[in-house]
């Protein structure tokens, strides 16, 4: 949605006229879980080690590195918690999460080994949000999201 929280500084955003109106209106909750969990922006980029994904890292069977080589699974976590709670005490039942990220992403996350390839897989706060019942989809189902708010009311 426009803010520069990305691990690089920048910002990526996926705005329509319908998700501005609704920003206005309220009806769009904004949240970054790495930010939150406390890392910095802008941040070494991190990946789910190969073969695990956010479930995993939610469990204790993976962690999460960055590409210097530094354990960043605590902040993840503590970030997933943080989102978890924010959307519960917001009532959010749908979420849109940046696609391969290993925090957001629903059906990619990068390999795990920072060569820029990517695999199939979700990341942390999305294992965390389903797993307290809310819907999560990737900026390329949004059509289908903002279809499903439309019949929702404020």
């Amino acid at each position: 949605m426009g803010q520069k929280v990305r691990y690089d500084g920048r910002a990526k955003s996926s705005p329509t006229d319908d998700l501005n109106r609704w920003r206005d209106e309220g009806r769009l909750v904004i949240f970054c879980p790495e930010v939150a969990g406390g890392l910095p922006t802008p941040r070494l980029p991190a990946e789910i080690e190969p073969g695990f994904d956010g479930a995993d890292v939610l469990a204790g069977r993976a962690r999460v590195i960055d590409s210097e080589g530094g354990d960043v699974t605590d902040a993840f976590i503590n970030g997933a918690k943080k989102t978890v709670t924010f959307a519960q005490s917001e009532r959010c039942t749908h979420a849109v999460l940046t696609e391969a990220s290993p925090s957001c992403g629903s059906a990619l996350l990068y390999s795990g080994r920072h060569d820029g390839k990517q695999r199939g897989g979700f990341g942390v706060t999305t294992a965390a949000l389903r797993e307290a019942g809310v819907e999560v989809f990737a900026p390329d189902a949004l059509p289908d999201v903002l279809r499903i708010l439309a019949k929702t009311p404020i």
